[in-house]
């Protein structure tokens, strides 16, 4: 089956052919202002590729919360042209071929159950660092959405009374406090080259952080008893982050006392190509093709 994988993104919109249980090169173009020229930019796409290949359906990633069922994408997102309308149909009727819609944290979350650090494993969550924390939960490779859309929306987790795990769990936030602490304006990777030349504020920010994070994780997986979580974003790349989240983990252990396991954590297998692929997991899915 030759699928047409689309990954809607706040910036760029990339594109590749899935064939044969396969992507094929992907490519990417600037992502439109407006609807209209959104409509225009997805038929080009769509279009090329039906000259070059025998397409069956469009597998897209967006950001915004899918309704599966209305073909809504909900929420809020970057491009606020896409939301609050029943978008499954209209790319439907435009393309003139089937199209499935899944949000984008949740296509990198099926991409990793079917193929990567998460392959085999009954319930998979993954928790992604970014300018806020998000995420998703995969329960026998299936995506739980939940009542209200909002499964794997981890950030919204309370840590204190008045602080979220999307306020306190993300570098964008330590560097804010770096700079209120210190003055100085330096971003995530500057802020942990001073940790490790041991500047005392700085190392305190990032301990504080992997506190943090460690803490999330710990109560996510007592909460779900997941055989895995998974961690996304750009930071998870650090090499230092598995290791030092894992250490924090065994002393939160160590502190409740009678928890009797300390989670499984593991970095993202994929990057670049992760919302394209899970997007076809989805469709296959959708149309009971998997």
């Amino acid at each position: 089956m030759s699928l047409l994988a689309i990954d809607i993104g706040g910036t760029t919109i990339k594109y590749t052919l899935y064939d044969k249980g396969k992507l094929g090169d992907i490519t990417s173009v600037k992502t439109p202002i407006d609807l209209e020229s959104f409509y225009h930019c997805l038929s080009n796409i769509v279009e090329q590729a039906k000259k070059e290949h025998i397409i069956q359906g469009v597998a897209i990633s967006s950001p915004g919360a899918v309704n599966k069922n209305t073909g809504v994408i909900e929420g809020a997102s970057a491009l606020p042209y896409i939301h609050g309308f029943n978008i499954q149909s209209e790319l439907e009727t435009l393309f003139a071929l089937p199209v499935s819609i899944e949000n984008d944290a949740n296509c990198a979350a099926l991409a990793e159950v079917a193929f990567g650090a998460a392959k085999g494993c009954t319930t998979a969550l993954l928790l992604v660092l970014g300018t806020g924390v998000g995420g998703a939960v995969v329960i026998d490779g299936k995506v739980h959405h939940g009542e209200h859309l909002f499964g794997g929306e981890f950030g919204y987790m309370l840590v204190d009374d008045t602080q979220t795990f999307s306020t306190v769990g993300t570098t964008v936030s330590m560097a804010r406090r770096y700079y209120k602490r210190t003055g100085e304006k330096l971003d995530a990777v500057e802020i942990f080259e001073r940790a490790f030349l041991g500047g005392t504020i700085a190392c305190e920010e990032k301990a504080f952080f992997v506190h943090q994070v460690a803490r999330g994780i710990f109560n996510l997986s007592y909460a779900f008893d997941p055989d895995i979580i998974l961690i996304g974003g750009g930071v998870s790349q650090a090499d230092w982050l598995i290791p030092d989240l894992t250490k924090e983990l065994n002393n939160l252990k160590q502190i409740v006392g009678i928890a009797p396991f300390v989670p499984n954590i593991a970095r993202c297998r994929f990057q670049n190509a992760a919302n394209l692929m899970g997007a076809t997991v989805d469709f296959l899915q959708k149309n009971k093709l998997s």
